[in-house]
């Protein structure tokens, strides 16, 4: 039903639509009491203050029309379906669309997230991250939209959450909420929830046939599934398709760099931002099949529907049991890592054809600029609190004594401020730490310049957090500051002052690139990254451009 017909059917929301198909600028005219003005119409009703459901707030979709609800001015749509129910039947099969339905689909509350291993974090790294597993199911196939306006043709910014390809859902972290990116940055921000683990990575075609050819990828079908209804239907939601920004940070960052190379993917993505992950090395078709085959030898079973009809438990206590026996000790982390089963995405040459940035940078998306960055405490689990002797210790045994002796050398030296507890999860050992990403986006953003195409823009986040003292920029810090969600975020941010600032112009610049390709903005000019130079934004108190942002101290790691 169009907005025009629907006015004509209930003139008491007449001017709920006008205001709801305001243009961006419009959008504080939504804050504060409008609807509360509005409820005044209905005799008896209560007024509404800042989160309302008027009637209106719905919108368009190819299968039906979905009912959202105005918070603060912003239009929130949760958990919209994009795919049907991938339980059953349609395990292991590329996704199928939603049965359309008749009546307004509730998009009031996030969808399920794909069966999983809740974390087991630190109380310390919950609390930063405010972290919830939410619930699980297999019907997880859905999209989460946060707009200013249903009309207009805005900046589509899609974020892919964390988690490597195993664990995590679009809902995680309190940073990945997109309200305030709609609010103060007139963009669409969308959030997606996708098939993870063995769900979604499994090779089940010697049981199933040629129908599940791309069983051992269909986790990565679907975020180009989820991708394609942006483009079918991101109009109604105030989106422009022509101007999509995909962006993930850690295993998200993965998954940008992945449908980077993806053929099916190809022209759905017009900017990218790889955070904290991307470029690793996946196994490939004959890696993958052998895995399945023992998982499937040691479940016992012959027919594709009796791994159907499976706990999710089940397979994935028996995945994992394999992929132990079959990976190799855990090793470095980046590029020299070698391709571990059981975890992810595979190299079939049709969905997925290259190991994109690990090989190179994908000729597919050479007209794709992107950022590439990371932040300077990777390593922070807040478990470990090391002394001295015993980080040198850790790092002996993973990178000989001259070396070890060397990085802490050079890490005391370049910040003497920083505790021994923060230097360490900077370069804590063979693992997840800064200065390995470091060199691990400086080799993206190399691959990326070396097409002489669409620029590269890195960047590197050092913010401290006051919180927990010895905290640092750990692994997802950045995220409540790209989002603009510092004071939804004040448990990792602190949300002072100097935090909100910073929030104000990284989010800036996140928008800016997903509306014109290029992070600038007034008083923060930010250039292109070059491999002689590696021009670097530092954000910080103080945001600046730096030449190699650590690149001495990095330096050490690969010598």
């Amino acid at each position: 039903m169009s907005d025009s017909s629907f006015r004509n059917q209930n003139k008491l929301h007449r001017r709920e639509l006008l205001l709801l198909s305001a243009s961006a600028g419009m959008g504080a005219a939504l804050r504060g009491t409008a609807y509360a003005v509005d409820s005044t119409t209905t005799p008896g009703r209560r007024v509404a203050g800042t989160c309302s459901t008027p009637r209106a707030a719905t919108a368009a979709t190819q299968y039906g029309r979905v009912r959202g609800y105005v918070e603060d001015g912003v239009l929130t749509f949760k958990g919209v379906p994009y795919g049907a129910d991938t339980g059953g039947e349609n395990r292991w099969l590329p996704a199928k669309p939603p049965t359309p339905w008749k009546d307004e689909y509730p998009a009031l509350t996030y969808g399920p997230n794909c069966p999983q291993r809740l974390h087991d974090w630190s109380s310390e790294q919950t609390f930063l991250q405010q972290w919830t597993d939410g619930w699980q199911g297999e019907d997880m196939l859905k999209v989460n939209i946060w707009t200013p306006s249903l009309t207009g043709k805005r900046p589509v910014m899609v974020y892919l959450h964390g988690g490597g390809y195993f664990f995590g859902s679009a809902y995680e972290l309190a940073s990945q909420d997109g309200a305030q990116l709609a609010r103060h940055h007139d963009v669409v921000s969308v959030t997606v929830n996708h098939r993870l683990n063995i769900l979604g990575f499994f090779d089940v075609s010697s049981l199933g046939g040629s129908a599940y050819a791309d069983s051992m990828n269909v986790g990565m079908t679907d975020l180009v599934a989820a991708l394609r209804w942006v483009r079918d239907n991101i109009t109604n939601f105030g989106g422009d398709p022509g101007c999509v920004m995909i962006y993930g940070q850690s295993g998200g960052g993965s998954k940008v760099t992945t449908l980077l190379g993806m053929p099916s993917a190809g022209g759905l993505i017009h900017r990218a931002s790889a955070q904290s992950g991307g470029g690793g090395n996946v196994p490939d078709t004959e890696q993958s099949s052998e895995y399945a085959k023992r998982v499937i030898a040691r479940l016992g079973v012959n027919e594709i529907t009796e791994l159907q009809k499976m706990e999710w438990a089940r397979l994935n206590e028996v995945g994992m049991a394999v992929a132990a026996e079959m990976n190799p000790p855990r090793g470095s982390w980046g590029p020299d890592s070698p391709p571990r089963v059981g975890r992810g995405p595979s190299v079939d040459g049709r969905t997925i054809t290259m190991r994109s940035f690990f090989d190179g940078a994908p000729e597919i998306s050479r007209n794709v600029p992107m950022l590439i960055g990371s932040v300077s405490e990777e390593g922070n689990s807040m478990r470990s609190r090391p002394t001295e002797a015993e980080w040198l210790a850790t790092l002996t045994e993973s990178y000989g004594e001259a070396k070890a002796v060397a990085l802490v050398a050079a890490l005391k030296e370049a910040y003497p401020e920083k505790s021994i507890r923060t230097l360490s999860y900077m370069c804590r050992g063979r693992g997840l730490n800064g200065l390995a990403m470091r060199n691990n986006v400086t080799r993206m953003a190399t691959m990326k310049c070396d097409q002489k195409d669409a620029p590269a823009f890195a960047w590197y986040f050092t913010w401290q957090s006051p919180m927990l003292e010895d905290a640092g920029a750990w692994h997802t810090a950045e995220l409540a500051f790209c989002f603009d969600n510092t004071r939804r975020c004040a448990q990792g941010t602190g949300n002072g002052p100097d935090a909100q600032a910073l929030a104000k112009k990284m989010a800036t610049a996140w928008a800016t690139f997903a509306r014109t390709g290029n992070p600038s903005q007034p008083g923060l000019s930010w250039a292109p990254f070059d491999p002689v130079r590696r021009q670097t934004m530092v954000f910080d108190d103080v945001c600046r451009m730096v030449d190699d942002p650590d690149g001495e101290v990095r330096k050490i790691l690969l010598s």
